[in-house]
């Protein structure tokens, strides 16, 4: 968006005064994919007139095939160079129906506008994220993230740590660090067998003035990097959020998609991050229904499940993607059996995630206030250190004044609602009451 601004191009929040249509799209999984197409199809049949860009990985992964079959498309644009959008957005307005699809970049990190000055703030009010890695070298046999973004690459610390600077002066209170895997953050440098730079570069941003969270997502747990957990203690602003995949516990399966860890292994870490830090959050996702999966290695997932209490967890169905590893393996799971297994993960798990939540209850804890609530007085919507934007639950707050969006307020949680937390508002007096967690 920022580079279509430099172009000329004015964004419309009103469909029908838009020229153009931009479809930025998944091509991880099956369902993914299917939401992608359905989504241009959707908007060139109640736009017909209108021209439709077909974007991100979906484009990256199959531009040919998309272009022969996909005739809605007016043109597509792969994600290996971001800045070069208003070269395929004038294309589509052309009428050319071509496909720019620039080679990925493996021996640095693409450039798409990581300036602060106009970058679009598309979240909600206080919160941003920031892309410090790209692509991945894990190679875990069913994934086609490496096909999809190429081989991890990661920015300069100096670089992150500008464009950090540049949000929190914008008034961003919640930076949400980002990549296939940050804990590979810097192992291009230093190579596979070295030390993962995220310790440094959170180093580096503890040094940074404000008043913020910083929220890690998404560390593999095979790389887990054990110096960031004392990060933690030194800077509540380092936020005891961990994002896991442990996809699995069975060692099987786990050695079957190329993952180096187990059961008692991923216990270990999570005793560990729960011992330094006992207001740690942990996320998780499981993958079941992978080729071979019997209901012996469905057992032991559901007994770590138990084990492990993860705060939240999501679960998803293997998904056959060629040119994966894993597409040619035998033994297959049938989809009716995989989706039966799904759910059964995730009724068990809300048992244990409203446990989890249960402990916030009679505690004060920060929140960031994200929007009103339409049509009740006095009520707000927002999130505390244990909930990561989107994905886990919510803090539904109450009170007696107007709250600003996008700011910390000092909230008491009087009830467990659900997965969500109620709660009220301190009075200002108490703003410098002690709050549990950050």
């Amino acid at each position: 968006m920022e580079s279509l601004a430099r172009a000329g191009w004015v964004s419309s929040s009103d469909p029908g005064d838009a020229d153009l249509f931009i479809v930025n799209s998944c091509g991880f999984i099956e369902s993914a994919k299917k939401e992608s197409i359905d989504a241009v199809l959707r908007w060139k049949a109640v736009y017909p007139d209108k021209r439709v860009l077909l974007a991100g990985c979906l484009a990256q992964r199959y531009p040919v095939e998309l272009g022969s079959e996909l005739t809605e498309v007016d043109g597509i644009f792969g994600n290996a160079d971001l800045s070069r959008i208003g070269e395929a957005a004038a294309a589509a307005m052309g009428g050319e129906k071509g496909a720019l699809v620039p080679e990925i970049d493996s021996t640095g990190f693409a450039d798409f506008g990581h300036s602060t000055a106009g970058r679009p703030l598309l979240s909600f009010p206080g919160s941003a994220y920031v892309k410090i890695t790209e692509g991945c070298d894990n190679k875990c046999t069913y994934c086609a993230i490496p096909l999809i973004r190429g081989p991890m690459r990661s920015r300069p610390i100096v670089s992150v740590v500008f464009e950090c600077r540049g949000l929190i002066a914008r008034g961003i209170k919640e930076l949400c660090l980002i990549g296939q895997d940050l804990g590979s953050y810097g192992l291009d440098r230093v190579g596979q067998s070295g030390q993962s730079e995220l310790p440094a570069l959170l180093s580096a941003l503890s040094t940074l003035e404000g008043d913020f969270w910083i929220r890690l997502l998404y560390i593999h747990p095979d790389r887990f990097p054990r110096g960031i957990l004392d990060l933690c203690t030194r800077d509540a602003r380092i936020l005891p959020y961990f994002d896991l995949p442990f996809q699995h516990a069975s060692r099987t399966i786990l050695r079957a998609m190329n993952r180096k860890g187990d059961a008692e292994s991923y216990l270990a870490l999570i005793a560990s991050i729960r011992s330094t830090l006992p207001d740690a959050t942990i996320r998780s996702t499981f993958l079941v229904g992978f080729p071979g999966e019997t209901e012996g290695d469905m057992d032991q997932l559901l007994d770590f499940q138990q084990r492990a209490r993860i705060d939240w967890l999501g679960a998803f169905e293997y998904s056959r993607e060629e040119g994966t590893p894993a597409f040619n393996l035998k033994a297959r799971v049938s989809k009716k059996l995989a989706s039966a297994r799904r759910k059964q993960v995730e009724e068990a798990q809300v048992v244990i995630s409203e446990e989890r939540m249960e402990r916030f209850v009679g505690k004060n804890l920060r929140v960031l206030v994200e929007e009103k609530v339409e049509g009740e007085e006095g009520l707000y919507l927002g999130r505390a250190a244990c909930q990561a934007p989107e994905v886990d639950g919510a803090v539904v707050l109450s009170s007696a004044t107007d709250l600003e969006c996008g700011a910390f307020h000092g909230a008491h949680v009087f009830r467990r609602a659900g997965l969500d937390l109620d709660a009220a508002r301190l009075p200002p007096s108490e703003s410098d009451v002690h709050f549990s967690g950050a």
